[in-house]
């Protein structure tokens, strides 16, 4: 890490979203309590075969419009036509982990239970399991990238949080014919006050008491081209993407961190940014 200061500035949290089920809708919060594997709740959950691999919107876009809730108890799931599913946020501790994988990563996890699954299969059509991280696994970050052993990450691609200035969007949508909303990219925080792609030149992040550090460059698949709102796809905004952020034959858009410790993050919070 750099030892140049901390930059004082007039960036701040504009917007915070968890994504508690791998690949389904977001949930906007004004406040986010963020821990070593990222924050609370995001990823904890995921939609698998029966075989035990993960399943996104590269397959099946219409996992988008699965809205998720966190209530007092349980992780709720609605459908499209209503139907929903509650799952407790509290653990089985005599559930016997089943292994599930991520990419690469072979993890441990707990079945949601057969009407959890039931539902989501007749949905998606296609036989699936709900399975939640198992509390004693960890999943270690890329330690090509990561500050130390200690790294984690829930089912998230590879990362605790994504990072994105809304100046970074509002330049894209300048390029684009029909402006997108940030959800096509399901940043965990976005941050104003900011040039364009600033966050490409920070090295770590300081708000309130919690710091992060700012590691890699988000590389772009076809999940953003997926309208969130409506499961349609278009060529858009990879085809735009590309001709200006494009290196080593990924586009670039946002980036990964990993926290430095654990926190709550606000809306409205002043950021400090240390640059490379």
């Amino acid at each position: 890490m750099t030892n140049s200061p901390m930059t004082d500035s007039s960036l701040t949290v504009t917007s915070l979203t968890i994504y508690p089920v791998k690949s389904l809708a977001g949930i906007s919060l004004n406040s986010a309590k963020l821990e070593k594997r990222g924050f609370k709740y995001d990823r904890e959950w995921m939609v698998v075969t029966e075989a035990g691999n993960f399943l996104t919107q590269r397959e099946l876009a219409p996992m988008a419009l699965i809205q998720t809730a966190i209530l007092e108890h349980t992780l709720r799931l609605t459908m499209p036509l209503g139907d929903s599913i509650e799952v407790p946020l509290s653990i089985d501790a005599s559930a016997t982990p089943i292994d599930v994988k991520v990419w690469k990563d072979s993890c441990k996890a707990i079945d949601q239970g057969e009407e959890a699954a039931g539902l989501l299969s007749r949905y998606l059509e296609r036989k699936v399991r709900l399975v939640r991280m198992d509390p004693t696994f960890n999943r270690i970050v890329d330690q090509q990238y990561a500050d130390s052993p200690d790294n984690i990450v829930s089912f998230a691609d590879g990362f605790p949080v994504l990072v994105i200035s809304d100046e970074s969007l509002a330049e894209l949508n300048r390029r684009l014919e029909y402006p997108l909303p940030m959800n096509r990219f399901r940043p965990n925080i976005t941050v104003g006050g900011s040039a364009p792609f600033a966050e490409d030149t920070w090295a770590e992040m300081s708000i309130d008491k919690v710091k992060l550090s700012v590691v890699k460059a988000c590389d772009r698949c076809k999940i953003t081209t997926i309208d969130q709102d409506t499961a349609e796809s278009s060529l858009e905004p990879l085809k735009t993407l590309s001709y200006f952020r494009k290196a080593e034959g990924k586009v670039l858009f946002g980036q990964n961190a990993i926290p430095q410790n654990n926190g709550e993050i606000r809306i409205g919070d002043a950021v400090l940014v240390k640059a490379k």
